[in-house]
């Protein structure tokens, strides 16, 4: 059984989201364009965050996420647009 934190280091959500510390201090700092800011608790220089706050985050920031509204493609009419 392995144990799983509850809260991560930004190096910790790096490994998750495959970027670059860096990347995710910037994420956090609301300097990347088009996600929103990740929440993170500040203790000093350092900024942890909940794994459950980085999922929902994930959710709300995925583009292809299950509230998306795609049209079927048969209600696509590509001739007469």
């Amino acid at each position: 059984m392995s144990y799983t934190p509850e809260v991560l280091t930004v190096a910790e959500v790096a490994v998750r989201l495959r970027c670059s510390k860096a990347h995710v201090c910037n994420t956090i700092n609301g300097k990347v364009r088009g996600v929103t800011p990740l929440p993170a608790i500040s203790m000093g220089r350092r900024k942890l965050v909940r794994r459950a706050t980085l999922e929902c985050w994930l959710a709300q920031n995925d583009p292809g996420a299950s509230d998306a509204m795609m049209m079927p493609s048969h209600a696509i009419d590509a001739v007469n647009a």
